[in-house]
């Protein structure tokens, strides 16, 4: 090489080095010590490549000649793909996971040539192949463009987008139905490499329809959340049957993505406002909460899963929370690892001898047959190579290449990595009896013969992350070389990349908002009337047209703005669904088309559903709306709330709630959340602003979007007394019984409606019309629905709750955010169940659309008690709410019975006040504060019952609340490994076998299966005493290993036998079957529940329904 050249090059690696210090120092001066440990490591590497340039050049060169002859050499001259299964007959199936990394090894080889300037060319051919390569996946994707429409409105595998293509057409190879295309990380996985290798400088985007369809896949990865898909592995759960769940990884994945294209101009530096992608921050914000509360479990039916292992660490880099990312890869780590590789999951039968290749989905209890022989994979360690380069450990760099070396195969083109290791048909018995005893056997990479012919098979997914591996650890290629974005980072210290479109800055992705953040809070009156009557109270308002040129949208409206992002009519994509958006997304200050807006929150949009008519709710949701954006914002600036105060809200009671919510405003807290309340024009310039520049500059915005508009009142209130009252009417409650109703006509109905004013009656003659007459029947000029939606309208302004709820059911009611509401119970790892207490139940195991709820609600609630098809929607609505800002409440409750929990809260009131008043009179706010007190235990820590309630209302309560000890669901597991027989409860019997045979101790799946069991007892009180038992019996059989039962453990017989003991001890002779004295009992005293039980177990014992040693001394504590 010419001596010239080699200086030349030197010299603008120093140059290219001290500009990267240079923005290295621009990033930030808060950052951490992990930012200056790499920066530091990158410049010790950057001076031994100048220092040994020549022998740098030399290893790129060995590494060139590598990837032409190991991935290059296989890739689509017309698609740019690369093949998934080099033993194929004919080479024709391309997957886009294993072309994204073939492309990523080609790429980072690229980014490392970059350092070059006699690179000979190679640079630039790396470059375009990979950019062909993401061209590629792509135009196969555009042409199935009509599939991301629907997925947008239907989450289903048959509108999902394929993962395998023609390798030379760029077709679909499988049908729907005849392949697992439904995998989210996939997806997920293609955006942050299209992101990374953008940012490099590379042009992959050419086209504004190209653009718009980027955008819709974002819009493919928001709902990751709530979409059960086939995950990395393309099974779906482990019992490979078909089934999809909901896999952490295709989540972490997902959230990542959004992260990394989040205000990514995809044409790079020469682009445009309209090259711009947008993400939904709320639903980023749903994505990270459903990853958190699903690590370190990967699925319900995965325990754990070396998927997370890429998902956590490079490339996605999905979380930064140190202690979290320790706690999954040490599970993973712990469970997984072998002498050989990585499992991919327990029970995995892929690649192993005893798996039938014949046979697409495996037999019930088939995983079994695979306990303790899985295959081991060696990409793993690879992973755990690039990770230990990321952190400067060099330590572990050393020990994951000396684990991997020796599993590596030799070729004449260069070490190849082993797909997997699998162990002999004739070690299989002896590897399950001692496992890692075995000799394994690799996977047929390396040359094989297919239809005689000689052919090279290589592990390209594997491969390319090797590459890129040993380009790191040689100190070719930096660590920000191959993360442009920084993802390796906190959101805080990364680099900015615009700050015209928001971005995450504000803490890390995965930690709490800082205590210094402060929520600016602009009050806006509808009235120049209004907001002088509050003037003289000392609050300070601003109206509609003195924020003027500043406009104030409905959420609504918002919605409508971004249902024109990504419109492309000629691909048939229509944008952004018109969901509503969260309390993320109305804390931002929008600019479009020459505009300034402010979008206030959902809850202060007037609704015909009637939880607004209630302003203690309506403030209390305020507070939890405050609460929720001092803990979730994570964007740079700060969050802006907009409240509507309406004259309405003044009337009644409700006034008091509202100027003490605004006295707490005035003094700068909210419960312990920073507020400040000013001019909307003095915040903007510390405010959150997101411009929406995708909107046509020529649009009509005036006519197109309706604003909210000043309201001219007339004249002036001197003070809240000139606010109008209603007039006195009859509440007292006068329900009469409906066979008086069923026997008059429709015309002596009517007759009774007018002549009453009380309206309970009326309510009811409502409904009796209506159910023989319909909604449509005229009374007195009015249909029935008309009459209904004013009787409820007055019974509102009168807090006259069980009316209000009474027409609302009748008028088949639904409150709009209760699909959400729903969502966030499920992503926090609840199942949720709809009925009346004592009927079936239905469950929900995955989001569901309005419809379907609405659907649920009618058929399980309204036929046996009308108001609690209502009733019940108020509950999910407050759980929602809950879980969101207290997940701490539903410790120990698995499944959520909505039908339970109402029943529970009776058991409440009955206890607490001696008044004999209906649950249904109770306002919205008294409803949400009561179902508060039944979830919050107030015990002592430690104390497992509440001391200020009796034992029987403890029991019925938790009971009710399907609450459970901690580790309850494994003790169940140990007491089904003891009973061959199996278990029953109330008429359910759990077998041991396929349970244990299919399922494993931790799965969720095992725990669901567990309340399934538990679902069949009708007795709050006795479901508690059950799970008592289980606790007992579990300790006797742990404490003597040497047990087990004979029989099936029937559960229903041992609690009745100690009860029978119970009422010897009491001297009662009379066999009956209440069992209130018994409940009623504590547990652990001398004459306790627990010693009776223990009795019953050990009679038992003594009839041979246990085997073991007959010296059987057992103290349960």
């Amino acid at each position: 090489m010419n001596p010239s050249s080699v200086n030349r090059s030197t010299t603008d690696f120093v140059v290219a080095v001290d500009a990267l210090r240079s923005a290295s120092n621009d990033v930030s001066q808060g950052q951490h010590c992990r930012e200056r440990k790499s920066s530091a490591y990158l410049d010790e590497r950057a001076k031994n490549f100048q220092a040994n340039y020549e022998e740098s050049v030399t290893k790129l060169n060995r590494y060139y000649k590598q990837v032409k002859r190991q991935i290059l050499r296989f890739q689509s001259p017309t698609t740019g793909l690369f093949p998934r299964d080099l033993t194929e007959p004919q080479i024709i199936s391309a997957h886009v996971r294993d072309s994204v990394y073939c492309a990523a090894a080609v790429w980072a080889l690229a980014q490392a040539y970059k350092r070059i300037d006699d690179d000979r060319g190679r640079t630039h051919e790396l470059a375009q192949s990979a950019v062909k390569c993401m061209r590629g996946i792509l135009e196969c994707w555009l042409h199935q463009a009509e599939k991301v429409e629907k997925f947008k409105q239907s989450q289903t595998p048959k509108n999902s987008l394929h993962s395998v293509f023609h390798m030379v057409t760029g077709e679909s190879i499988f049908k729907d139905n005849e392949y697992e295309h439904l995998q989210i990380d996939c997806v997920a996985l293609y955006l942050i490499f299209l992101v990374q290798m953008i940012q490099s400088g590379l042009q992959i985007i050419f086209t504004t329809d190209e653009v718009n369809f980027v955008q819709n896949l974002v819009f493919y990865v928001e709902r990751a959340y709530r979409t059960p898909d086939f995950g990395m592995w393309e099974r779906g759960s482990k019992y490979n049957n078909g089934s999809s769940e909901l896999h952490a990884s295709s989540i972490g994945m997902a959230k990542s993505a959004l992260e990394a294209i989040n205000g990514l101009n995809l044409f790079g530096n020469s682009g445009a406002h309209w090259s711009v992608v947008y993400i939904d921050i709320d639903a980023h914000y749903r994505n990270r909460t459903t990853f958190d509360s699903l690590l370190p479990r990967e699925s319900a039916s995965k325990n754990t899963d070396a998927s997370l292992i890429p998902t956590i660490l490079w490339p996605a880099f999905a979380i930064h929370e140190e202690q979290l990312v320790n706690r999954t890869i040490e599970k993973v780590l712990r469970r997984l690892k072998g002498s050989h590789g990585l499992k991919r999951f327990l029970r995995d039968g892929h690649g192993t001898v005893l798996e039938d290749k014949s046979r697409k989905y495996y037999r019930p209890s088939e995983i079994k047959t695979f306990d303790g022989i899985e295959c081991e994979w060696p990409l793993f360690y690879i992973y755990l190579i690039i990770d230990s380069v990321y952190k400067s450990d060099s330590e572990k760099v050393a020990h994951y290449q000396k684990l991997l070396q020796p599993l590596l195969l030799t070729s004449e083109d260069g070490p190849l990595v082993p797909r997997y290791y699998y162990v002999p048909k004739d070690c299989m018995e002896q590897e399950k009896n001692a496992p890692g005893t075995q000799i394994r056997l690799p996977s047929n990479e390396g040359k094989i013969k297919v239809n005689n012919e000689s052919r090279d098979n290589i592990f390209l997914w594997g491969q390319s992350v090797y590459i890129i591996s040993q380009l790191l650890a040689d100190g070719l290629l930096n660590i920000t070389e191959l993360d442009p974005i920084r993802r390796f980072l906190p959101a805080a210290e990364r680099p900015r990349p615009n700050s015209r479109y928001s971005s995450f800055q504000r803490g890390s992705a995965e930690q709490s908002s800082p205590n210094d953040l402060v929520i600016q809070v602009v009050l806006i009156a509808e009235s120049v009337r209004l907001q002088q009557l509050l003037a003289t109270y000392g609050i300070q308002t601003q109206t509609p047209h003195q924020i003027e040129p500043i406009q104030i949208w409905p959420p609504i409206e918002l919605a409508k703005a971004y249902e024109q992002l990504g419109v492309n009519n000629k691909l048939g994509l229509s944008g952004r669904p018109p969901r509503p958006f969260g309390g993320l997304g109305t804390a931002k200050i929008y600019r479009a088309c020459g505009y300034t807006f402010i979008c206030y929150p959902l809850l202060f949009e007037v609704s015909d559903f009637y939880l607004s008519q209630d302003m203690e709710f309506v403030i209390d949701d305020v507070k939890s709306d405050l609460q929720f954006l001092g803990k979730c914002w994570k964007l740079a600036g700060r969050p802006t709330f907009c409240m509507i105060l309406r004259e309405d809200n003044l009337r009644g009671l409700g006034a008091r709630h509202i100027f003490d919510l605004l006295a707490a405003f005035k003094r700068g807290d909210c419960d312990g959340i920073k507020v400040r309340i000013g001019r909307l024009q003095e915040f903007i310039s510390s405010a959150c602003i997101e411009h929406l520049d995708f909107l046509d500059m020529d649009a009509d915005v005036e006519n197109i979007f309706r604003p909210f508009l000043e309201k001219d009142k007339g004249k002036q209130f001197r003070s809240f007394t000139d606010i109008p009252k209603i007039t006195k009417i009859d509440l007292t409650e006068a329900w009469v019984h409906n066979l008086e109703l069923h026997q008059k006509t429709p015309w002596e109905l009517t007759q009774s409606f007018n002549q009453t004013d009380n309206i309970y009656f009326q309510a009811q003659i409502l409904q009796e019309l209506l159910n023989r007459e319909g909604l449509y029947f005229r009374v007195d000029g009015d249909t029935v629905e008309e009459k209904l939606v004013k009787l409820n309208h007055l019974a509102g302004t009168r807090q006259n709750w069980s009316v209000v709820r009474f027409c609302s059911s009748l008028l088949h009611k639904l409150v709009d955010s209760l699909a959400p509401s729903i969502t966030a119970i499920l992503v926090r790892g609840k199942q949720l169940t709809i009925s009346v207490w004592g009927r079936e139940e239905e469950v929900i195991d995955k989001p569901v659309s309005p419809n379907d709820i609405k659907s649920i609600l009618y058929t399980k609630c309204f036929p046996y008690d009308v108001i609690q098809a209502v009733l019940q929607q108020e509950l999910i609505i407050n759980i929602g709410t809950f879980i969101t800002t207290n997940p701490e409440l539903f410790n120990g409750i698995l499944k959520i019975r909505i039908g339970w929990i109402v029943q529970a809260m009776k058991l409440e009131l009955k206890y607490y006040d001696d008044k004999d008043f209906s649950i249904n009179s109770l306002s919205p706010s008294m409803i949400k504060k009561l179902l508060y007190n039944v979830i919050k235990r107030k015990s002592d820590e430690g104390q497992y019952y509440s001391p200020e309630r009796s034992m029987l209302w403890n029991r019925q309560l938790d009971g009710a609340l399907n609450r459970v000890p901690p580790d309850f669901y494994e003790r169940i597991w140990r007491i089904l490994e003891r009973t061959p027989s199996g278990i029953k409860v109330a008429g359910y019997h759990l077998p041991q076998q396929p349970t244990l045979s299919d399922m494993t101790q931790y799965e969720l799946n095992f725990s669901l299966l567990v309340e399934q069991m538990l679902s069949k007892i009708i007795d709050p009180a006795y479901r508690q005493i059950i799970v008592e038992l289980f606790v007992i019996v579990e300790a006797i059989l742990s404490r003597n290993p040497e047990l087990s039962f004979n029989k099936a453990v029937d559960l229903d017989k041992l609690v009745h036998e100690a009860f029978e003991l119970f009422l010897k001890d009491r001297g009662e002779k009379q066999k009956h079957d209440d069992m209130t004295a018994f409940y009623n009992t504590l547990p652990n005293v001398r004459h306790g529940t627990t010693i009776y039980m223990v009795r019953a177990i050990m009679n038992h014992l003594l009839d041979g329904d246990l085997r073991g040693i007959k010296d059987f001394q057992c103290i349960v504590s």
